[in-house]
């Protein structure tokens, strides 16, 4: 379900994204930063390519991703943001917290979806769930409060 919602995000920011040109369109661009490298990003890059071919976005064909990593050096992140934004992508998908925070405070314009694993609004990426405002948005997996809550409640057993 998040997937598909991440993905559904994604195809929506492209799409309010590309402008009309008089003669010819021009292939848009995602921009994808990473905190990793590709390596263990295979899986997430394969899920994000399958979500985009689902809604009939192919790279190589209609698409054109520039892919960048931080190979987890935060010290390399300003250098790879700036270079993102400085090519004026369509789209920048932030594959991780660091990136996304990073990346809000380098473009108000430049749509950001990303996909963390952590509260979005309380990190200051978004206003609100209901309304992100701004130029981010995207999908929050929250299993490691969720967990939290769960475990440190005390559910009592009914008599």
């Amino acid at each position: 379900m998040h997937r598909r919602r991440f993905f559904a995000v994604l195809g929506a920011a492209i799409t309010a994204a590309r402008t009309p040109c008089a003669q010819q369109q021009a292939i848009p661009v995602i921009g994808y930063l990473g905190s990793t490298s590709p390596g263990p990003s295979a899986a997430v890059l394969a899920a994000l390519r399958q979500g985009l071919g689902e809604t009939g976005w192919v790279e190589g064909r209609n698409l054109t991703i520039e892919y960048r990593w931080m190979e987890g050096r935060s010290d390399r992140l300003p250098a790879l943001v700036a270079d993102l934004v400085g090519r004026n992508v369509d789209v920048i998908v932030a594959g991780g917290p660091l990136p996304a925070l990073a990346l809000k405070s380098a473009s108000s314009t430049i749509p950001i979806v990303f996909n963390v694993g952590m509260d979005p609004v309380g990190a200051g990426l978004v206003a609100s769930f209901a309304h992100p405002g701004g130029n981010l948005t995207g999908v929050s997996i929250m299993s490691r409060e969720l967990m939290t809550s769960v475990t440190s409640s005390s559910i009592q057993p009914r008599s």
